[in-house]
């Protein structure tokens, strides 16, 4: 059984996993020389899709999740990121949170992460590559505009366990408690 897509959109099946409307598009694998100050996020390169955990002030909710790592030969990767709610029933219900930014490696296992959110939040987080596939985060700039809640300050961690990219996204809000966001755990599709 397949679930409708938004019009132009290919319907993509993935075994076990519930379908996401996620354009084709072709392996970021390729294309130009991966630039050597990339080695510290290199096994993030490529497309990623799963499902993951959402909390938040309108609920709990389950979320496909389609995530790129893209580069272009200079010294960054792009990042984009795209979730849909699941229904109870497994079907997409609709657009979820969007993201999209760039992954700056400095030095060795230092990164940076810039992240821009449609609804009103920038984050600018800093942290290590913990290993050549772990990498924590932690914001050195947050930015909203005045309708966004407040968020003070917030935390990421991504890794790659067996294969799989799993990550937990913490935020926090006035009173300064990190609490989690979001979590989930995707795998290689290109």
């Amino acid at each position: 059984m397949t679930n409708p897509t938004p019009a132009g959109l290919p319907e993509q099946p993935v075994a076990g996993r519930t379908e996401l409307p996620v354009e084709e598009t072709t392996d970021v694998r390729t294309g130009p020389e991966v630039a050597h100050e990339l080695l510290s996020v290199l096994p993030l390169l490529g497309e990623w899709h799963g499902e993951g955990q959402a909390a938040g002030s309108a609920g709990d909710h389950r979320f496909g999740q389609w995530v790129r790592f893209a580069h272009d030969g200079r010294d960054f990767l792009s990042y984009e990121s795209r979730t849909w709610r699941i229904a109870e029933d497994g079907t997409v219900a609709g657009p979820d949170v969007r993201e999209s930014g760039f992954w700056r490696p400095r030095g060795e296992d230092e990164v940076e992460l810039l992240v821009a959110h449609p609804e009103g939040l920038v984050e600018i987080l800093v942290g290590t590559a913990r290993s050549t596939t772990s990498w924590e985060l932690a914001t050195d700039v947050l930015a909203r505009t005045p309708d966004h809640p407040d968020v003070t300050k917030a935390a990421r961690l991504y890794g790659i366990v067996e294969g799989a990219l799993m990550y937990a996204v913490d935020h926090a809000g006035a009173d300064g408690q990190l609490r989690p966001v979001m979590s989930a755990r995707l795998e290689r599709i290109r």
